[in-house]
């Protein structure tokens, strides 16, 4: 599939945005190392439960006028899933807005407008589809004024894949998606509320010609700060339960099946 007119814009939106802000100075920075574990993941094509051991390194900071946000996911899958390696990158950058133009977005329930672009990377080394996923993101976003962060985004996504069993990059069409991303302290005990959910529409026709579902992935963890019993500082050391529900996994439609997970997880991570 040819790159559309569209898509070449909201490639070039993404690009300038992610390349041309990195170079900011930090005014703060929280960089992470953590591992999560569950026995009931699932893939599409697959019938079976799988347990897959991860593990993640994640940095956000802020500069003047705005947050960048950046997770790797380093996967292993049980013999089940051929025992697979993956990475998956995430890299997000919002701009706020109201610090750029000097005015004030707050109305309500909401605290700022920002724009958000970034990109999804990944590599799969399974026997079966090997997925070497590219997807450029860019949106507006409304930041919610909450304790904490809410951030509401609606996102045009630009996706390929290469998977092992075509020659050429397939090219979706250009859809969206609403996501959602907290972080919720709950009150003085301790705990945060923190996850994110994603709402992504039809993505058209797949590589083989396939129909595509909308997908629904909401992935929320509680925590709590083990920092003070240990005399470290605070948010050092968590450990947390989390859950993620995905349904239509990677816009598979719901006929197929694997394509719905329903994983409880156990949760924990560094700050340094």
């Amino acid at each position: 599939m040819k790159t559309t007119r569209t898509g070449a814009v909201l490639l070039a939106a993404a690009a300038a945005l992610t390349t041309g802000t990195l170079a900011q100075a930090a005014d703060w920075s929280d960089t992470s190392i953590g591992y999560r574990y569950g026995t009931s993941f699932r893939e599409p094509f697959n019938s079976k439960d799988l347990s897959k051991n991860i593990i993640n390194i994640t940095h956000v900071s802020g500069y003047k006028y705005g947050t960048n946000f950046l997770n790797l996911d380093l996967l292993q899958s049980d013999a089940d899933d051929s025992s697979a390696q993956e990475a998956y990158l995430v890299y997000r950058h919002t701009l706020d807005l109201g610090k750029v133009s000097g005015k004030s977005f707050a109305m309500g329930p909401v605290r700022g407008l920002g724009l958000t672009a970034g990109f999804d990377w990944n590599t799969k080394n399974d026997t079966g589809y090997a997925s070497k996923k590219r997807m450029f993101v860019v949106g507006p976003t409304l930041m919610m004024d909450v304790p904490g962060y809410l951030n509401v985004s609606l996102l045009l996504l630009r996706e390929s894949n290469m998977p092992k069993s075509i020659t050429s990059r397939y090219t979706y069409d250009t859809h969206p998606m609403l996501n959602l991303a907290w972080g919720v302290p709950i009150g003085g005990t301790g705990l945060a509320f923190e996850g994110y959910m994603n709402y992504i529409a039809s993505k058209g026709k797949n590589e083989f010609g396939g129909p595509t579902s909308a997908e629904t992935n909401i992935d929320g963890t509680v925590f709590y700060d083990l920092s003070p019993a240990l005399g470290a500082s605070p948010k050092t050391l968590r450990i947390g339960v989390g859950y993620q529900y995905w349904r239509n996994k990677f816009g598979n439609p719901g006929t197929i099946t694997g394509t719905t997970a329903k994983t409880p997880m156990v949760r924990a991570d560094y700050h340094f």
